[in-house]
């Protein structure tokens, strides 16, 4: 599953859906008793998987699974296909996060139950975009003509690739690329936007961009994505956004942040109503409690399980 495997339209539909969830929780305390929702993370994680665990006990279904390759059979040696054809034997819909790039879609090709894909190395983190983009929608009104500044680890941060893909889609997206040398947008992503004609902009220095900023995408320096510690040392400060920095910024400027952070944004900004990041992380509960709604919808008119 990822964003680009839905419509324009059937994400506004997806999006509809998660706004009607936040003003009315309680319509949708039961739509899924009886159902099952396997976690698969062979990647540590706090947020991901503790939003779709509440996402699905909101729904009024149950949860198992893991939070760690050590406690499944992984250590064992058992492939990622095996291990998903025997969770579909157990769950109705399954979440999974992968070191390896492409590892959901294996999954996804051999289960016979959906698969949501949950992170998958520095590849795609779609439900994180599904989030960023349903709170930009919430906040903003709209999902157009706006520009938007990407800044930190523009290389290796999945988030930060799922979200240039998906807003690609939409009209008036303005792209300013906010990072060091070494850790610039990969080229791949540039070529598309060369291709579609889609206004983009490189820039070491974020304090040169912050008044054009109708949005401003925060990302960590990610350790776990560097295999020389010297490199990650001397990178991972290179950005902090502070209440002087803010003071630059529009009136109506909002601040994501796909968290968890570390000391790339100050605490000093969290007061800032323009902070957005932890309003974020409720979203990200309402646009997965949409998601599995949806998928486990469309498996009921198809005559598949449950």
């Amino acid at each position: 599953m990822s964003p680009l495997d839905f419509t324009v339209e059937e994400l506004d539909e997806l999006f509809d859906l998660a706004e009607d969830i936040e003003r009315n929780m309680g319509k949708y305390a039961t739509s899924c008793l009886g159902k099952k929702l396997a976690t698969c993370f062979y990647e540590p994680s706090t947020r991901t998987r503790l939003s779709f665990e509440t996402a699905m006990l909101n729904l009024g279904g149950s949860v198992l699974g893991f939070s760690d390759a050590a406690a499944s059979s992984a250590v064992k040696g058992e492939s990622v296909s095996d291990t998903i054809r025997v969770i579909s034997c157990f769950a109705d819909i399954c979440a999974m996060r992968h070191p390896k790039e492409g590892a959901p879609m294996v999954a996804a090709d051999r289960s016979s139950i959906p698969v949501i894909n949950a992170g998958d190395g520095g590849h795609q983190h779609p439900t994180q975009t599904l989030t960023d983009l349903l709170t930009i929608r919430s906040l903003k009104g709209r999902l157009s003509n706006f520009t938007i500044g990407l800044c930190g680890d523009l290389k290796f941060g999945r988030t930060v690739h799922s979200l240039i893909h998906a807003l690609e889609r939409y009209e008036g997206i303005n792209f300013i690329f906010i990072s060091p040398e070494e850790l610039r947008v990969p080229d791949y992503i540039i070529d598309v936007l060369k291709e579609r004609s889609i206004p983009y902009e490189e820039v070491i220095r974020l304090d040169d961009v912050m008044p054009q900023l109708d949005c401003l995408y925060m990302t960590r320096v990610q350790k776990e994505r560097f295999f020389n510690e010297e490199d990650y040392v001397r990178l991972k400060d290179f950005y902090i956004l502070n209440k002087e920095k803010m003071e630059q910024a529009k009136p109506e400027m909002m601040v994501l942040h796909p968290l968890p952070r570390v000391n790339e944004i100050s605490v000093d900004v969290d007061d800032d109503p323009r902070a957005a990041y932890f309003k974020q992380v409720q979203y990200g509960v309402y646009v997965r409690m949409a998601l599995i709604l949806t998928l486990l919808d469309s498996v009921k008119e198809k005559g598949g399980k449950g």
